[in-house]
């Protein structure tokens, strides 16, 4: 018989992830939007040009609120170990690090 206070056992899934080249790359953001309603979260990775005024979308991702929390929690935990291995990071203040930027 089995003990009904046993948490269940957790089972590992290995899933193979695929990308051709060109996602591979990846695209360079320097701002983020986001946008939310009760079913789903957007993310927008822009990239604002320096002395411009006009920022690019370079990527939208769309999530359930749930996978927005689960992105959230592994970008907190991501954050502890970088700091953790490289030190604070320094927030910018608003208005950017230099004369005349505006925030990004």
């Amino acid at each position: 018989m089995s003990d009904e206070n046993e948490a269940p056992k957790k089972t590992t899934i290995k899933i193979e992830v695929k990308m051709d080249e060109e996602m591979a790359h990846g695209s360079y953001a320097n701002m983020a939007r986001i946008f939310h309603n009760q079913t789903e979260f957007v993310l927008d990775a822009l990239f604002l040009p320096p002395q411009s005024r006009e920022a690019h979308v370079r990527s939208r991702v769309v999530l359930s609120p749930v996978h927005a929390k689960f992105l959230y929690a592994a970008l907190g935990r991501n954050l502890k170990l970088y700091e953790d291995k490289f030190g604070p990071i320094k927030a910018v203040p608003p208005g950017g690090n230099e004369p005349g930027s505006i925030l990004h």
